[in-house]
């Protein structure tokens, strides 16, 4: 296990066109399940120059208006020029409505276990979920400072301060660690597009950027930028526009910045798009609660949990943990214990987190919410694989 050495991770705003993408498969996501909570849903977005294809796949009795929910979400992200708008976009779909049949409406919150153990996945997935004593999180310190650095280039865009901004942004962090702990910062990227016709000078940029962005997200954070920290604003010179008009987008594309800024292991599927009876998106929540709970009970100080999933069975073939030299106790015990405590079922994981419901208690839906800035991690959403509820079964054993 190294000791010492240099890690990096990016973050970019809700409005770079991967995340744009995300935002528009979550956001339909949410509409069916707020209309028919039990909808199995599947939803890929692709983006490009003035183009918006949507290619979905769903069984419900709700009734989506596809286009004009991937529309609002454009004119949300903030785009308005000519290369791309949500008026003028052309939006292209491939729809294949499933048989109502494909769907069932038994409630997991009223099964027994003999009824969660016989609803099996349809999917093969092997998820990871990863914790550790960085931050107040418990996430990696590089990808909590690029989230908290993406997070206040789209505030001070939507805010007003710094207007000439366009949605689409970047950043990235670099963090030197000795000993396995944070040291320094050793690098930051800010990548910010400008609007058409604002056209705004590198220095000023460079100025506005450090004041406005850099200077408020390190104020309160324990490590920050010293006299040696190398920091690149727009490097390559101006960014016009950007968005969609500048590069493409597509659904599932950013997993390492939905998850731990490949700090740890992240599954190779999409987060987005898709409906909770999908074992490699909310299996991975459930991954990462067993992880943030092994490491608030202080059974170690760094914990990655790995569930593997075969199809046509409820349980997970494989639990695996890892602690990295910082366990307490022998991984093989954690695990022991985190089975214990912990159901990995998928009727189990749809109960305990209440994933079918959590969109119609907000208007605005919940799905979309985690689509920018991580699926985990989150201390702004109140999403329940953060909660650490199992501290005191995992200390008794």
């Amino acid at each position: 296990m190294k000791e010492d050495f240099i890690f990096t991770s990016e973050s970019v705003t809700a409005g770079h066109p991967d995340k744009l993408c995300d935002g528009i498969s979550d956001a339909i996501v949410d509409r069916f399940m707020q209309q028919d909570p039990f909808s199995k849903i599947v939803v890929e977005s692709v983006v490009a120059t003035g183009i918006l294809f949507l290619a979905a796949r769903f069984a419900s009795k709700a009734t989506v208006d596809l286009p004009g929910v991937a529309r609002q979400v454009v004119h949300d992200a903030g785009y308005e020029d000519e290369g791309f708008n949500p008026k003028t976009c052309s939006v292209m779909t491939s729809l294949n409505e499933l048989p109502r049949e494909e769907r069932s409406e038994r409630d997991e919150r009223e099964m027994g276990d003999d009824e969660i153990e016989r609803l099996v996945v349809d999917n093969q997935a092997t998820v990871f979920g990863f914790a550790c004593g960085q931050t107040p999180a418990l996430m990696p310190l590089p990808i909590w400072l690029a989230h908290k650095l993406a997070r206040r280039l789209a505030a001070v865009r939507e805010g007003g301060d710094l207007a000439y901004l366009a949605p689409d942004g970047k950043t990235q962090v670099s963090v030197e660690y000795r000993h396995r702990r944070a040291r320094r910062i050793h690098g930051l990227t800010l990548i910010a597009a400008s609007k058409a016709g604002r056209p705004v000078k590198r220095k000023q940029l460079h100025d506005d950027l450090m004041e406005h962005v850099v200077k408020p997200v390190f104020h309160d954070e324990p490590v920050g930028p010293d006299h040696a920290t190398r920091i690149f604003i727009n490097p390559f010179g101006p960014v016009l526009i950007g968005g969609p008009a500048m590069h493409a987008g597509l659904t599932g594309r950013k997993t390492g910045v939905d998850t731990y800024g490949e700090y740890a292991r992240q599954s190779g599927s999409a987060l987005s798009g898709k409906d909770p009876s999908r074992i490699d998106r909310v299996g991975a929540y459930m991954a990462r609660y067993a992880a943030k709970n092994v490491v608030r009970a202080g059974l170690a100080s760094e914990c990655e949990v790995q569930l593997s999933y075969s199809i046509g069975l409820a349980r997970p073939v494989s639990t695996q943990v890892e602690t990295f030299g910082t366990g307490r106790i022998p991984d093989r015990e954690i695990a022991a214990r985190i089975t214990r405590a912990i159901d990995f079922r998928l009727a189990g994981i749809i109960r305990q987190f209440d994933l079918r419901f959590l969109p119609s208690r907000n208007e605005q839906g919940f799905y979309r919410r985690l689509a920018a800035y991580g699926h985990v991690g989150r201390l702004d959403l109140e999403t329940p694989w953060e909660r650490t509820d199992k501290v005191d079964a995992l200390q008794a054993g």
